[in-house]
């Protein structure tokens, strides 16, 4: 006879959403297992039971960031460049507790918690495959594919930054800046004719 499942999907993908959101507002530190059971409307004994403590959890919720991140960007990728550069910025404004605690530093301090690389560095896959397509097409010049694709995110990263943390006139046009920001990268990167 199979035991009943106690602690489901449901109550894990609740539990990383709201550890997300304490750790956000709260910081690491001051977050307590106690507090996210509450909010997620459980009990210590299912955190204990699917993620082991409080690092484990951290870590749990760090790299399904970059999970769901690494999927939308996945999906994105037919695209292109550009396609890849807008779904960033739609994922981060639709996940804003997630991206910051993926990006944000709040959990170098935090011992024994970290994303997992493999999970990490998997999210920016499409980014590098797509700089490469484009420099086989001729679309992009010729350099490190990692190097351009560090390159290309540090810029996307920075407007999205800065608009999460509500910088400059709350009647900026985010939405434009960011338009013109890709086109600016994509005009900085675009191969030129050998002289």
């Amino acid at each position: 006879m199979a035991r009943p499942v106690i602690h489901d999907q449901h109550v894990q993908d609740r539990l990383l959403a709201v550890t997300a959101e304490l750790v956000d507002r709260e910081g690491p530190a001051r977050v307590t297992l106690r507090d996210v059971a509450a909010a997620a409307e459980t009990s210590t004994t299912a955190i204990y039971s699917l993620f082991g403590g409080k690092a484990q959890l951290l870590t749990a919720a760090v790299d399904d960031g970059f999970r769901s991140f690494g999927e939308s960007q996945r999906e994105a990728a037919k695209g292109g460049l550009l396609a890849l550069g807008r779904a960033y910025r739609v994922w981060a404004l639709e996940h804003p507790a997630l991206y910051r605690l993926m990006f944000g530093g709040a959990l170098a301090t935090y011992v024994g918690c970290s994303p997992t690389p493999e999970v990490a560095s998997d999210s920016m896959l499409p980014l590098v495959e797509a700089v490469v397509a484009a420099q086989s097409a001729g679309a992009l010049r010729k350099d490190n594919p990692a190097l351009v694709a560090m390159a290309i995110w540090g810029q996307v990263h920075g407007l999205v930054s800065l608009e999460l943390a509500q910088m400059n006139d709350p009647a900026t046009d985010w939405a434009s800046i960011y338009e013109a920001a890709l086109e600016s990268v994509a005009r900085a990167w675009a191969a030129s004719p050998e002289f």
